[in-house]
């Protein structure tokens, strides 16, 4: 019985030790406490965020800023159990946690709560008891001084403060000691705001800059000292929701976690929630919410230059001849842009793109594999940034490679980049097609393509460039043509 005992309680320090060192260790434990049988369906987001939050916990990051779609347990995540964690680790900690909705706050407020109240809970950490006399959904308290005030963002939370008023530490506590030896410092709270604005008030000025300038006068003073973290979930809403208004000159050195539904490879982010097909049809449904809710990429209804793409599925029988246009990069600063199409008289077929930042070194060896890949007859390279020693260089790799059909020209752009996208702009909206699932194939290139502002203030234009050049070269209009020398 002895031996039994003893073996319980190193069970039980070991359980105790994870769920305060481990924080997705610590949400699949009270997940499943919470819902049995069911089990926390981990996906690759959730140990991104729970890394994210661990690194909270143990006071290396204070500004946390995580982007990801409805529904993929956020909230459950960095909420509730965060809230939860937080208090097992240290009782006094202090929290307040705000939403757009006040009745969505209080509701997470009793969730957290409810953990905390959990005989699996207790178990492990007794110390943590709710005070009569402060039990609400609104405010509740721990014995030791802790707890949490949870309201609308735009609800009262003058009178409250998040976080420690001084700086706890773990020599104030053997046990604790044990686990946070490294930093020192116990964790002392937070403030968590979950969803700021609602979709619906996305595009809705005066209720996004009513939140931005709520966050200005009041809400991010109700720290109690400046180690006290920050954490914002939410989904991108709007290109100025309140993630792009604290990220313009990020004063306060955000990290920040943004997790698009769909890779960068192509692949679903969580396939138990989303499947690619799945993903298609919410795209294929609302092109805007898309981009941000799952792809956390906002973007403007208004402003955009170009409004419709149009896409292909199988080529038209009049293709034949193979060309492609070269925008070279300057170096550290663009993207290099390659598009290989087939021209017809209905319009111009992309066949691959090419979008890279990355130097010369890398980019004349891989433009010359996309070349020869495709059978291109001709390829025209702009010259104005280096592309003269650009097309010299990617010839003569093409002859390495054994392609002698390619023709390779450059010409040298002297009109002004951005007149030139604005005014091929229907152009390459009306003769242009892409593959069908071009957004998938070509996301980075896409990202730019979409989110082009006909009213100027673009971080890239490249990929706009390369599109009127298509336009240009087969009208061919301003090319000042050099033939490469042979």
């Amino acid at each position: 019985m002895a031996e039994h005992t003893k073996e319980y309680i190193e069970q039980l320090y070991m359980k105790k030790a994870l769920c305060m060192t481990d924080f997705l260790y610590f949400t699949r434990y009270f997940f499943h406490a919470r819902f049995r049988p069911a089990k926390f369906v981990i996906g690759e987001h959730h140990k991104i965020i729970s890394d994210a939050l661990n690194k909270v916990l143990r006071g290396e990051i204070t500004r946390l800023i995580i982007n990801i779609a409805p529904r993929y347990g956020k909230t459950e995540m960095a909420v509730v159990n965060f809230i939860a964690a937080g208090l097992a680790i240290n009782p006094a900690a202090k929290f307040i946690h705000l939403s757009y909705s006040d009745d969505l706050a209080l509701l997470n407020s009793d969730y957290a709560k409810e953990i905390t109240q959990l005989p699996e809970y207790q178990e492990l950490f007794p110390e943590v008891q709710i005070r009569k006399n402060r039990d609400s959904k609104k405010i509740w308290n721990t014995t030791k001084g802790g707890g949490l005030y949870a309201t609308s963002a735009g609800g009262q939370v003058t009178g409250f403060g998040a976080g420690l008023v001084g700086s706890a530490t773990a020599d104030e506590d053997k046990e604790m000691k044990s686990f946070f030896a490294e930093s020192g410092d116990l964790f002392g709270g937070a403030l968590i705001i979950d969803d700021p604005i609602k979709p619906d008030d996305a595009d809705n000025e005066k209720e996004r800059e009513r939140v931005n300038n709520r966050w200005e006068s009041t809400i991010k003073n109700r720290i109690n000292n400046r180690k006290t973290p920050i954490v914002i979930i939410m989904q991108r809403l709007h290109e100025r929701d309140l993630c792009g208004y604290l990220l313009e000159d990020n004063k306060e050195n955000w990290t920040v976690v943004s997790l698009p539904c769909i890779k960068d490879d192509g692949t679903a982010l969580w396939e138990f929630k989303h499947t690619i097909p799945e993903l298609e049809a919410l795209r294929e449904a609302n092109q805007i919410v898309f981009d941000r809710q799952y792809m956390q990429r906002p973007m403007p209804i208004e402003g955009r230059l170009y409004k419709t793409f149009k896409t292909y599925d199988v080529l038209p029988p009049d293709c034949g001849i193979v060309k492609c246009v070269i925008d070279t990069a300057d170096t550290g600063k663009d993207y290099l842009c390659s598009i290989v199409y087939m021209p017809t008289i209905a319009g111009y077929y992309v066949l691959d793109i090419y979008y890279t930042p990355q130097g010369m070194e890398t980019t004349e060896g891989e433009t010359a594999k996309q070349l020869t890949k495709y059978e291109v007859n001709l390829a025209r390279i702009e010259s104005n940034n280096g592309g003269r020693g650009f097309a010299r260089n990617v010839e003569r790799i093409c002859r390495e490679m054994g392609n002698t059909s390619t023709a390779i020209e450059w010409f040298h752009q002297r009109d002004n980049k951005d007149v030139r996208i604005f005014t091929k702009a229907a152009d390459v909206q009306n003769m242009i097609y892409y593959p069908a699932n071009w957004e998938k194939m070509f996301p980075k290139f896409a990202r730019d393509v979409q989110g082009y502002m006909a009213a100027g203030g673009n971080s890239f234009d490249d990929a706009p460039d390369c599109l009127t050049l298509i336009i240009e070269n087969e009208e061919n209009l301003g090319w000042d043509m050099i033939s490469v020398e042979r």
